[in-house]
Formats: C-alpha cells, sequence, structure tokens
C-alpha cells in the first residue's frame, strides 16, 4: 500500500512531500516540506511573509483548523505618508486591480504556522523537512510554462525595484519557460529559520528590519504587531452534503461558511436528473452562486467576530426562504494549495498566499512580503478601512471530506473570490455526478459575482436564450481553461485505502503518491 499521496501547484512542491514519505514521514511533514518548497518555486502564488490555512485530520480522529492567516496592524497611520500604489492585472478576458507598496503589507502568519503544525504533528526534523526548499533555492529550478503565465501577469510588481528585479529578469527581461529560477537568500533565509526557529521571523534581525522599513518608507507594521501575532487552532466548520461529512475553514473566514451554505442550497436540486454541463446544470450552479452572494450580505458581513455566526448563517430557517428562491429556477484567487494523505489515517489540506506580492523584498532575505492590505476583495468596505489587529476574512477554505470518520477526500483551491466557488463545483462534481478525482477537478466551471458570469468552454451557455436566462448582466465565453477559474488540488482514499488524486491543470498542478 503507498505510504502517502499529494497533489501540489508544482511538480517541485510535490516532490519535497514525497521526499518526506521516503524519508518516514508523515503527512504534516510533507505538506510543511511541500508547501516550504512552494516558497521558492512558486514564488508569485505565496511566501514566509504570506499567509495561510491548514485543516488537519489525524489518526486519533482529532481536526484542527491552524489559522495562520494575515492579521490587521495593530494602529494606523496618516494616510498621505501610506506607500500604497494600484497595478492592475490582466486575465487576458477579466482584468482585476490590486494594491502595492509597504502600505499593503498585513502581519505576516505563513512562516510562523508551518512552524507550528509541525511541532504540534510532524514526526521529522524541521532542518530535514526543509531541505528541499533551502536545495531549489540554491540549486534553482527551471521555470514552468505556468510560472511564465504568473510572471507575465504579475510584471508591474516583478519589475517594480532593484531587488524584484534581481530574482525575476535576466538581461532585462523577465524569466521565461526553461530558464532557471534561482533565490539564494531565501534559501539562506530558510536555513536559518531551520535551526534559529519561527521566532526569529518575528523577533530578530529578519523582523526589526520590515519593520523599520516599514516605519520610515510608509508602510503600517510595528514590532508590537510581530511580536503579539499568534497561530490560532480553531474547531472546523463541519457540515453535511447528501450524507457526507465535510471539515472546512469556520468564521471569521468566510469561504467555508459560503460553501456550506452553497452546498445547503445544491441539495435541495435533484442533480442527478440533470446531466453535467448542460444548459440546466450551468443556470443551477449561477442560481445557487448568486443567492449565496446575496445571503452574504444577510447575517454575514455584519456578523463575522460573532462567536455564532456560522451556526445562524447555516440554519434550516435561514437557509429556507433561499432554497425556495432556488426552486424558481424553470424561470432561471493569487493562491496555492498542497492536499496530502498517509497510510496512517492522516490528512492535511493547506492553502497559502502572498497575494500579489507587495514588490518589497526584506532586504537581504529574499522574502517578498504580502499585499493583503491591497486586495479590494479582503476589503469589500474600503481600503485603510480595516478594524485594527484582527484576522484578515479570507475566501480561502482547505477541505476535508469524511466516510465513516475517515478522510475520503482532501482538496482545495486557491483562486481569490474563485475559491470557493471552483470548490464547490469539484465537491458536486465527486458527490452528484460520481466523476473521478481527475475529471472533478478539471472539468469546465462557471464563476458568477458582481453582474459577470464567467463560463469555460466545453459548458452550456444558458446565456443563449435571454428569454429563460435571468441574468441581465455581462456574459463573459472563455476560450479556454483559466487560473482565474482557482486551482483545485485533490487527493481521494477509497473505502479499500486505495490513494488517488488530481492537480488542477489551470494552475499546472500535480499528483503523486509513493
Amino acid at each position: 500500500m503507498p505510504h502517502g499521496a499529494i497533489a501540489a501547484g508544482h511538480p517541485k512542491t510535490a516532490e519535497a512531500g514525497l521526499e518526506m514519505f521516503r524519508l518516514g514521514g508523515n503527512v504534516f511533514d510533507a505538506v510543511v516540506a511541500a508547501v516550504m518548497a512552494s516558497f521558492v518555486v512558486e514564488p508569485t502564488l505565496t511566501s514566509p511573509a504570506g499567509g495561510g490555512f491548514l485543516l488537519a485530520h489525524t489518526q486519533n480522529d482529532e481536526n484542527i483548523l491552524f489559522d495562520f492567516f494575515t492579521q490587521t496592524p495593530r494602529q494606523k497611520r496618516d494616510l498621505a505618508s501610506v506607500d500604497f500604489r494600484p497595478v492592475e492585472v490582466n486575465f487576458g478576458s477579466v482584468t482585476q486591480e490590486f494594491h502595492i507598496g509597504l502600505g499593503s503589507i498585513a502581519v505576516p502568519g505563513a512562516i510562523g504556522g508551518l512552524f507550528q503544525v509541525h511541532q504540534r504533528l510532524g514526526k521529522l526534523p524541521m532542518n530535514v523537512v526543509m531541505e528541499p526548499a533551502i536545495h531549489y533555492g540554491r540549486s534553482g529550478v527551471e521555470v514552468t510554462a505556468f510560472q511564465e503565465y504568473c510572471f507575465q501577469l504579475l510584471t508591474p510588481i516583478l519589475t517594480a525595484n532593484p531587488s524584484t528585479r534581481q530574482i525575476f529578469t535576466k538581461d532585462g527581461a523577465l524569466l521565461t519557460a526553461g530558464m532557471i529560477l534561482k533565490i539564494p537568500d531565501l534559501a539562506n533565509t530558510l536555513e536559518y529559520l531551520a535551526q534559529a526557529g519561527a521566532r526569529e521571523f518575528y523577533q530578530g534581525d529578519i523582523g526589526r528590519q520590515l519593520v523599520q522599513n516599514c516605519q520610515e518608507q510608509g508602510g503600517y507594521l510595528t514590532q508590537a504587531d510581530l511580536d503579539q501575532y499568534q497561530v490560532i487552532e480553531r474547531q472546523p466548520l463541519i457540515t453535511q452534503y447528501r450524507g457526507n461529512t465535510m471539515l472546512t475553514n469556520p468564521p471569521p473566514s468566510s469561504g467555508g461558511a459560503l460553501i456550506a451554505f452553497a452546498l445547503g442550497l445544491l441539495e435541495s436540486l435533484d442533480l442527478a436528473k440533470i446531466p453535467f454541463g448542460s444548459v440546466e446544470h450551468v443556470r443551477s450552479l449561477a442560481k445557487v452562486m448568486q443567492i449565496s452572494n446575496l445571503a452574504r450580505k444577510d447575517g454575514y458581513d455584519d456578523r463575522l467576530y460573532q462567536p455564532d455566526v456560522a451556526a445562524r448563517f447555516l440554519d434550516a430557517a435561514h437557509l429556507e426562504p433561499y432554497v425556495r428562491s432556488l426552486n424558481t429556477l424553470n424561470k432561471w484567487g493569487s493562491t496555492t494549495h498542497v492536499s496530502a494523505i498517509d497510510s496512517e489515517g492522516n490528512a492535511a489540506s493547506v492553502t497559502t498566499t502572498n497575494g500579489e506580492g507587495s514588490s518589497y523584498i526584506i532586504p537581504g532575505t529574499g522574502v517578498m512580503t504580502n499585499n493583503m492590505l491591497g486586495e479590494a476583495d479582503l476589503h469589500p468596505n474600503g481600503f485603510h478601512q480595516w478594524q485594527e489587529d484582527v484576522r484578515i476574512s479570507s475566501m480561502m477554505a482547505p477541505t476535508i471530506i469524511l466516510r465513516d470518520r475517515q478522510p475520503e477526500v482532501v482538496l482545495g483551491s486557491g483562486g481569490s473570490n474563485r475559491i470557493r466557488t471552483a470548490i464547490l463545483q469539484v465537491v458536486s462534481n465527486l458527490i452528484d455526478f460520481g466523476m473521478t478525482v481527475e475529471d472533478a477537478v478539471n472539468s469546465s466551471r462557471i464563476h458568477w459575482e458582481a453582474g459577470m458570469f464567467n463560463i469555460e468552454p466545453g459548458l452550456g451557455n444558458p446565456a443563449s436564450d435571454r428569454m429563460t436566462f435571468p441574468f441581465d448582466e455581462q456574459v463573459e465565453l472563455w476560450a479556454q481553461q483559466n487560473m482565474f477559474f482557482g486551482g483545485v488540488h485533490a487527493v481521494t482514499r477509497s473505502a479499500a485505502g486505495e490513494l488517488d488524486g488530481a492537480g488542477d491543470r489551470r494552475r499546472g498542478g500535480v499528483f503523486g503518491m509513493i
């Protein structure tokens, strides 16, 4: 029987996890090694100075959500002195505006979270777990076609200053597929932290340099922000879908609760009678997305930090009028993810992000900081209007589906606001349509939001007949699948213990087991 299986966004990310399985490590060693490697090989998507969530299911039937997402600073400053500027990312069919600069940096959590997960649940020494990432940073890795695409998307950020150009360009041009990406400063930083621990990132020279630059050059972060940052261990949000138990990310993050709400709506439909990809199927999904967005404004966003918000939002009485609305159908994100299972009964789903990166690299470290204060999706009330010293609410939703209290499906996605709709569709593909994990992950998707209905090729076009299509908004028919629609990486375990998985081709995903 295989010792473990992993799905991730880059071959070297997955290989780092597989190496831990070869060395006798468990799934938590594997995913920590994989995420550390992703800092090097997926540097436009994640970073030690980013944030994330890891959902763990242990062989002892313990479920833990490690929240190491970014935190808002403890104090604000005069906006006239804040380094905060817009950049536009063009996905080809859709553009999205983000903000960068030192004023976009929230309190980092990723490196602290990974160390805490390893300390709590890992088996191998930390220097062993971090060795693949250190090796990749020094020796270099070949740029993939997907990474080249990311570099092109983020050109304004990656060429913003000498420190970013030193990493991402050669002879004045961005690195392209087949060229070698090396980040020796990051390798040195990771090697140092492997010995010194994450505390050195927050309270050692690295943290002091970050704080000094923020205070002098227009950022919000203070030493108190770094000193008092804590990884939070939460109880996962538990919900049911057609008899399946699902664990996901609880409030104050939004993605898990919104997925659970959408599945509650979808459960009222008999999808067994609807062909996958048909116009009726696409309309159903679009309507679920529309209603979920409306419901979010009714009793969720305003109560985000109340302890009972999820229970009230998912209560049957609250769902019922939205289900009635759904049943009138006859009238009508930069992130990366790792999923893994091992033969001992452990499972882990971890999503991390650096946003698009702030363009600021902590001098001498190779570590680009996040731009989580510059993500419009995370600040619906407007930039600089954030509440001080709270966890930023995220759409990231690492998810595990259990059968008889054992992990059956482990999945998650990158993709900003598209995370929840991507996970929703893959879960439905697996459960409602009985797809293989490969087909469930890589079948075409839709996304509806803010007046724009996006459809990947291969699905029915419900907008072809405007008499029966209830949305008057714009419809975007994509010519090909795109990272805009998320990047779901999933692993599965059958009742007989057989492992399988799939990486999302939209983001160069891979699956491996050993």
